[in-house]
């Protein structure tokens, strides 16, 4: 029996915009986040004129979550992932996506985004697997290093491969997937129906 996965970018694709920054500010404060900020600028700088998001990434994530309780993020994570289905989904990807589902399609979100609350917005969702970028932790506190890599790029593709692996699922399931920027290109070129979101709506269903 053959079954249609369909994949999802989350940030400025199922959502309006990014989610990383506003969980970090929810987390630390925005006074910390601007002080984690311009305390280390022309390091900052120079990322992000490397286009290095991963290293950019981690030096906040170190900044932000380093000795932070495991469940206080996840509870964090929790009321910032009800705040994000409640009012920042883009009406007609969430819809299309509503209709995949409707078809019985295995759904799943790929994204760069922090399981602190991409799992519970999974549950919210009733997706069937979130993919996303992990946070370390150690006898219940977080370590401030990553779990793993940043989950954008090849690394997007790489995750969708090992979940097929596991789950028993073939590359000729991978149906549709549906991604908004340089950061999905690897993803999208695992599925043989790709789309590029963009400003202009999608409709419901599927040309």
């Amino acid at each position: 029996m053959s079954i249609t996965v369909v994949a999802f970018d989350v940030d400025n694709t199922l959502t309006v915009k990014d989610c990383v920054v506003p969980f970090m500010r929810k987390v630390s404060g925005t006074r910390r986040l601007v002080k984690v900020l311009l305390s280390g600028l022309p390091e900052s700088l120079q990322m992000f004129r490397r286009h290095d998001r991963d290293a950019l990434k981690q030096k906040f994530v170190r900044a932000v979550f380093a000795g932070k309780k495991v469940d206080e993020v996840e509870e964090l994570g929790v009321q910032f992932a009800a705040k994000v289905a409640n009012g920042w989904l883009r009406k007609d990807v969430s819809d299309r996506m509503r209709w995949h589902q409707e078809q019985g399609h295995v759904v799943i979100l790929v994204s760069a985004s922090l399981g602190a609350y991409l799992h519970p917005l999974g549950d919210l969702l009733e997706v069937d697997a979130v993919l996303c970028t992990e946070l370390e932790e150690v006898a219940g506190v977080l370590t401030g290093e990553l779990n793993g890599k940043n989950c954008r790029g090849e690394e997007k593709a790489s995750r969708v491969r090992k979940w097929c692996s596991d789950s028993g699922i073939t590359s000729e399931d991978l149906v549709y997937a549906y991604g908004d920027s340089s950061g999905d290109i690897e993803l999208l070129a695992e599925f043989s129906s790709p789309t590029w979101v963009s400003k202009v709506d999608l409709k419901k269903v599927p040309a």
